[in-house]
């Protein structure tokens, strides 16, 4: 009897612990310092072992990176320092084709883990990069992984109906952006493909809630800036997948 009721104390007390939070190291990545070189920041958690998990993190992180700073489409870059030395070699050939033309070129990538539960973890990324033109480009991009089998979950992988949680969130964003319910959703001024609503490329996982993050140029123009949608756990729990 005193083993069993030891085992029950043990059990219960294991179960009142807090969910194991994964181990993240921030790290920094820069580019080469000079007056004329771009400036290249890049400051994103690592994830130490070579489990699932981990490997899938760092792998994402690597490769979102990595595409960001092929400024052509052509570099073959297997790192980041690699990506970050072609995007500065990059603009040094342009500035000797184009002395007189070529403005400075920037690129920064700012990631966070912005959500952690016994299921899922969430990256935030927001970066910004500048090759010439009007103006450069920030966007956000979140990077969601299932903790159990270290697999990055698609978009139609948070819920359970995905045809459900579209219509759900158009009634909110008409609600938010003021869009009548019977007028076609580019109305007012949006610009969805085919003038039909959908769901961004970027929702993730942050304390407050889901994010529907969209970056400029998919619903709106540049000036309209990121459209943002936030839905607490508490009121989009039943459309997901996974719960806390």
């Amino acid at each position: 009897m005193r083993n069993a009721t030891l085992f029950l104390f043990f059990g219960l007390l294991m179960a009142c612990q807090p969910d194991k939070t994964t181990e993240i190291r921030m790290r920094e990545y820069s580019g080469m310092a000079c007056e004329t070189c771009p400036v290249v920041r890049v400051i994103i958690p690592e994830m130490p072992g070579d489990g699932k998990l981990e490997t899938s993190v760092n792998t994402a992180l690597r490769e979102e990176i990595i595409e960001l700073l092929d400024y052509d489409e052509e570099q073959d870059a297997q790192d980041i320092p690699g990506a970050i030395r072609d995007f500065q070699d990059g603009f040094r050939k342009m500035q000797e084709e184009f002395p007189e033309e070529l403005t400075g070129w920037e690129a920064s990538v700012e990631a966070i883990k912005s959500y952690e539960d016994s299921q899922v973890i969430t990256i935030k990324m927001d970066t910004y990069i500048f090759t010439g033109g009007a103006h450069g480009y920030p966007a956000t991009r979140y990077l969601n992984f299932d903790k159990k089998t270290g697999m990055e979950l698609g978009a139609e992988e948070l819920f359970k109906d995905p045809g459900a949680f579209l219509e759900f969130a158009e009634a909110s964003f008409r609600r938010q952006y003021s869009i009548p319910e019977d007028a076609p959703i580019n109305s007012t001024g949006f610009m969805f493909e085919d003038n039909l609503f959908r769901l961004p490329q970027n929702m993730g996982f942050e304390n407050e809630g889901i994010v529907l993050h969209y970056n400029p140029y998919e619903a709106a123009s540049y000036a309209d800036g990121a459209l943002v949608l936030v839905f607490p756990m508490e009121q989009v729990g039943g459309f997901l997948s996974r719960t806390p």
